[in-house]
């Protein structure tokens, strides 16, 4: 007897009470429809992610008000879609058949993905999808216009509405040990508030004395970063930077806007954003290779994952640690300015001519307590995200008061990073997180991004030792291809721990970050052995088990 695919067999007539029924589906036929199903929810929520793009670009003032709307009727009819019985109905039926799929595949993921996507999505009413989605459109306008006038006032009722907002979400998936914890489990799956306080509190007691090791000797000179440089120019050479890295424009641009972001609309149109700033040369660079990094991954993501709920990064952390591998430990390397510098000093030969290399890379890497969570360099950038996810459990929990946010941010910050803010432009308002979106999860992805940075590069760098002398040589192709073949082709066919175990070998762990900056700031601060931290012992790394 010839061997039958499980499929085959699903789709054999049927008998009851000696009369025959229509022939059941297959399961081919069923998985098709799943993925129609599934790209019309895609589409939905594209054309919502494209008026979100264009009311951070180009939209008119007068816009906001109808933007609100139509982003709260696409959110709601995906919503809807996402929710509907006959789906659920379909992905049960089809739940047996992928089991019998490698789990590997592609097939069988999507029906994994797909079940558990659901699952959370039934939990959440469409109205509150609709409420919620209009308000944040409505609060992003106002933030645009409070931070510029550094009047935190106006921005008090909107997130007061945003917490409300926030914990009724949570609501839909208790029981709970914490009410962030359902917004932390979307932004990155398995982790908890808990988990991430542990993680919080030995990456502190790691930094904090490296910091103060660094700040207690003289400021490295920046003020080669802080002249004049023309937009447009800052501009050209930021976005030839970008495409020498990998970022595809035949499937993605560059725009300007408040706060840069990258935003995935299909395989084929992945954009990103930056801001100018003419006294500040890092500003548009470091922004657009942080964006660039994210388009880099959403570009890699293998083509026939498109329109599919695995065809994005898998979490808002590992997408974090593409921002900063390719922001910090590849584009502020001594190696990319031995290969970047003299073209940029050619643009720049008034201001930079008689600016050394070796002073640019200093510069670049400068380490100082800063009030700006954007403008802070890697070691201090943590101190800045702890301080915000802190801020969010307090609020949450209702021992924060949002009219005391500013009061309580101005003591964090003293606390933390030794410097506060004068003025809420620089304190509260400097973020639009929690004005374009809920509160709770919207921080910790950066600080595991960090770490994860360094874990992968030192993978890809294990698997091909030349890379630095490629980067020194504009080479970037070998550790692109790397991080495509073991982390962007997959989208999110797995969960965060297994992409990052069947990438690195290991899951999450501290101690190669840590490695990464001992190393550079040593050099770079000629700090003594040791470096100001310990490396944690082996049971203190494996902060994603």
């Amino acid at each position: 007897m010839p061997h039958i695919r499980k499929s085959q067999r699903l789709a054999r007539p049927q008998k009851t009470a000696g009369k025959p029924v229509r022939n059941r589906r297959s399961a081919e036929q069923m998985l098709a429809e799943l993925k129609r199903r599934l790209r019309e929810i895609s589409d939905l929520n594209a054309a919502g992610d494209l008026l979100s793009w264009d009311q951070a670009t180009y939209m008119p003032e007068g816009g906001a008000p109808a933007r609100g709307r139509q982003r709260a009727m696409l959110n709601r009819l995906a919503h809807e879609r996402a929710v509907e019985p006959a789906l659920g109905s379909l992905i049960d039926a089809l739940a047996r058949y992928g089991e019998s799929l490698p789990y590997d595949g592609d097939d069988a993921s999507l029906i994994r993905v797909a079940r558990r996507d659901y699952q959370k999505k039934v939990k959440i009413p469409p109205d509150h999808v609709a409420r919620a989605s209009a308000h944040f459109s409505a609060s992003y306008d106002a933030w645009t216009k409070a931070r510029p006038a550094n009047n935190f006032a106006p921005m008090v009722p909107y997130l007061e509405r945003t917490l409300d907002l926030s914990r009724e979400y949570s609501s839909y998936f208790a029981p709970y040990h914490h009410v962030a914890d359902p917004h932390i489990d979307d932004a990155d799956e398995g982790m908890t508030a808990a988990l991430i306080r542990t993680l919080f509190d030995e990456l502190k007691c790691q930094l904090v004395p490296l910091v103060h090791a660094i700040c207690a000797q003289p400021v490295a000179d920046d003020s080669s970063l802080r002249q004049s440089f023309a937009k447009p120019a800052q501009f050209d050479f930021a976005l030839h930077v970008a495409q020498c890295l990998g970022y595809d424009l035949k499937r993605g641009r560059l725009d300007l806007t408040h706060h840069p972001f990258c935003t995935r609309f299909s395989a084929g149109d992945i954009r990103i954003t930056t801001r100018v700033n003419e006294t500040d040369l890092g500003d548009a660079l470091f922004s657009t290779l942080h964006e660039a990094g994210h388009a880099m991954y959403e570009q890699g993501v293998g083509a026939a994952l498109d329109g599919t709920p695995l065809g994005q990064g898998v979490s808002a952390g590992v997408h974090e640690s593409q921002s900063r591998l390719w922001e910090n430990v590849v584009g502020r390397s001594r190696g990319f300015w031995e290969h970047f510098y003299p073209s940029l000093r050619r643009i720049f030969a008034e201001q930079l001519s008689g600016v050394s290399l070796a002073a640019f890379h200093r510069g670049i890497n400068k380490v100082a307590r800063s009030l700006i969570r954007t403008d802070a360099d890697e070691l201090t950038y943590n101190l800045h995200i702890m301080l915000r996810f802190d801020l969010e459990l307090k609020m949450l929990e209702g021992k924060l008061r949002v009219r005391d946010l500013p009061e309580a941010w101005h003591a964090a910050m003293q606390a933390n990073l030794g410097i506060a803010p004068s003025d809420d432009r620089d304190g509260c308002l400097q973020d639009a997180h929690w004005y374009s979106g809920y509160i709770g999860g919207r921080f910790q992805s950066y600080a595991i991004g960090n770490i994860l940075s360094a874990q992968f590069y030192a993978a890809a760098h294990k698997a091909h030792p030349d890379i630095q002398h490629q980067i020194a040589n504009g080479e970037f192709g070998t550790l692109h291809t790397w991080l495509r073949d073991n982390l962007y082709r997959h989208g999110s066919k797995f969960t965060p721990n297994d992409l990052v175990k069947r990438a690195t070998g290991a899951v999450m762990q501290m101690s190669p970050y840590l490695d990464y900056l001992h190393k550079k700031y040593s050099a770079l601060y000629r700090l003594p052995a040791g470096g100001g931290f310990s490396t944690p012992a082996a049971g203190d790394r494996r902060a994603m088990e």
